[in-house]
């Protein structure tokens, strides 16, 4: 995916994701598609939970693995009613991810965080945030579960919120590599 602007940030745990995309969410506007990115166990459900509880999701968010989709209803303080949460993992083809027509789901006041977002990014349209997250450092104590998290953002949709994403998520904030392009 090719970035009109891209954030980097990082968590210590579980708990800071939740609260990195909790505050990702209250810049989340109706129509948004969000494609989250990584590979199994680097906490694509975990940010789904902390992105629901921003926007008012009354309950747990499951990851919707064998359901596909899942809708939520939002009652937070702003304008997206509805959360569609997708999961792309078990789908094959392009096909099987246009037939979940997603785009017309997020139509009115509705939001799309879409796991495995990267799979279907050619068929999802062409405005859409990018979420990567990569889990660092060693997990095999069973405590901490630091993450980096790499936000991009491609078409009209998020070109004019760099700046207030970058301000929400100023907590979390983290420098790039020196040798990272973005």
């Amino acid at each position: 995916m090719s970035a009109e602007w891209s954030l980097c940030a990082r968590t210590e745990d579980a708990n800071g994701t939740r609260s990195l995309a909790a505050a990702l969410a209250g810049q989340s506007r109706p129509g948004d598609l969000v494609l989250l990115v990584g590979g199994l166990g680097a906490g694509k459900t975990v940010f789904a939970q902390g992105f629901g509880a921003g926007l008012g999701v009354d309950g747990p968010v499951t990851s919707p693995t064998f359901t596909l989709v899942r809708q939520y209803p939002c009652a937070g303080p702003g304008s997206v009613r509805q959360l569609v949460h997708a999961d792309l993992y078990r789908l094959d083809h392009l096909a099987e991810v246009a037939d979940l027509a997603l785009p017309e789901l997020i139509e009115g006041q509705a939001v799309a965080l879409v796991e495995w977002g990267d799979v279907g990014a050619p068929v999802l349209g062409d405005s859409a945030l990018e979420v990567a997250l990569t889990p660092c450092g060693d997990r095999s104590d069973g405590g901490a579960e630091p993450r980096t998290v790499v936000l991009s953002a491609r078409g009209p949709a998020w070109s004019d919120r760099r700046d207030s994403v970058a301000a929400a998520l100023e907590p979390f904030a983290a420098p790039r590599p020196a040798d990272d392009p973005r």
